[in-house]
C-alpha cells in the first residue's frame, strides 16, 4: 500500500509545486488506485509516475474549491483514451456532480464508461469486506470532508515448518488453507487452518483530510491512523492568518496526530510562499511535537507503516 503525492501546494500552482491531489496504490492482489482530490494538472503529475489512469477505480474530493477539483473532468474525459472503460465511482461535497456534469454538456464531451457519484455524508461511504472508507467533515469555508480508510485484518501466514510436519503437499491445499478453508488429506486426516497459520495481520489506516483549521472531526478520522496526511499552509506563528482562512499551521497538524495516536504525519498543502529548501524547517517545527514527521514534496511516495 503506497501513497503518492501528486500536488503538495495551496491555492494555485507554482514552479515548484502543482496543487492537490495523491493516489492510494491498494497492494496485490487488487490493482486499484484511489485518487484523493484533482486540482488542476493532476494528470500531468500522473504522467510522472507509474500509475495508470485507467486503474483509478475511486475518487474522493474533499471540496469544492478549485485547487482540490479543476483537475477532475479533464481527467475523467482523458481516462477513456488511457484504456479506462470500467466504471469509475467518485465521492464527494453536493454540487460535484453537477459541476462535472454541466462542463462536460457545455463542451460537448462523451464518456464512454458509466460514472457514479456519491455525495459524500458523514458516516460510513464503502465497505467491500477489504477496506472500509469513513467520512467525516470539518472546519473550512466551504463544506469540506476527510477521509478514512480502514483495511480489514489479513489471514496471517502460513507457517511451512507446521505444513511439512503434517505431510501437506505443496500446491493448491497451501491455497485453501490460506483461505481459512480446512483440508482432508489423502489419508484421511483433517489439517486446520487455523493450526497451521501465524496470527492475523492488522489492517492499515489511512487519514486523509481536506482543508482544515484543527477540529474534532479531524482529530476521529485519524484515531490511531498508520498514516495521517494533514494540510500544513502555513508555518508555526501563523495561526491567526490560519485560522481567518481555515486552515492550520504546522504545529496544529503535529497536535492533531499527537491527539489522535498516529503513527506518522504527512504535511501537504503548503502555501506558495515557501519554498522547497523551506520544507526541512517546516517539517522540523511539527518535529518538536511529533516526531514521526515529513513535509511532502510533489512525487514522494510513502509506503504505509504497519503497527506490530
Amino acid at each position: 500500500m503506497e501513497l503518492t503525492l501528486l500536488g503538495t501546494g495551496a491555492g494555485r500552482p507554482s514552479r515548484l509545486r502543482n496543487v492537490t491531489s495523491m493516489a492510494l496504490k491498494l497492494p496485490a492482489p487488487s490493482t486499484s488506485v484511489w485518487l484523493f482530490d484533482a486540482g488542476e494538472g493532476t494528470q500531468h503529475k500522473l504522467l510522472e509516475t507509474p500509475l495508470k489512469l485507467n486503474r483509478i477505480d475511486r475518487i474522493f474530493i474533499t471540496h469544492l474549491h478549485g485547487d482540490h477539483v479543476f483537475g477532475l473532468p479533464g481527467l475523467l474525459s482523458t481516462r477513456a483514451y488511457d484504456g479506462g472503460v470500467d466504471p469509475v465511482t467518485i465521492y464527494g461535497p453536493p454540487g460535484l456532480q453537477k459541476m462535472v456534469e454541466t462542463l462536460f454538456e457545455l463542451s460537448g464531451t462523451h464518456i464512454a464508461y458509466d460514472i457514479h457519484y456519491v455525495e459524500t455524508i458523514e458516516g460510513l461511504l464503502f465497505d467491500d469486506g477489504h477496506y472500509r472508507v469513513e467520512a467525516a467533515e470539518l472546519e473550512h469555508r466551504v463544506p469540506c470532508f476527510g477521509y478514512r480508510i480502514t483495511e480489514y485484518d489479513r489471514p496471517g501466514r502460513l507457517d511451512v515448518d507446521k505444513l511439512q510436519a503434517a505431510q501437506v503437499p505443496a500446491g493448491p491445499l497451501y491455497g485453501r488453507l490460506k483461505a481459512g478453508n480446512d483440508i482432508e488429506l489423502p489419508d484421511g486426516r483433517t489439517v486446520c487452518a487455523k493450526d497451521v497459520m501465524g496470527p492475523s495481520i492488522r489492517g492499515r489506516i489511512v487519514t486523509i483530510l481536506g482543508d482544515t483549521k484543527p477540529c474534532e472531526g479531524a482529530v476521529r478520522l485519524a484515531h490511531d491512523a498508520d498514516l495521517l496526511v494533514h494540510e500544513a499552509t502555513f508555518a508555526a506563528g501563523l495561526e491567526e492568518k490560519a485560522e481567518a482562512y481555515g486552515h492550520s499551521t504546522t504545529l496544529q497538524a503535529a497536535e492533531i496526530a499527537k491527539r489522535a495516536g498516529a503513527l506518522k504525519l504527512v504535511m501537504t498543502h503548503f502555501s506558495s510562499r515557501y519554498e522547497l529548501a523551506d520544507a526541512n524547517r517546516l517539517a522540523d517545527e511539527a518535529r518538536t511535537i511529533f516526531p514521526v514527521t515529513d513535509a511532502a514534496s510533489d512525487g514522494d511516495v510513502f509506503a504505509v507503516p504497519c503497527r506490530s
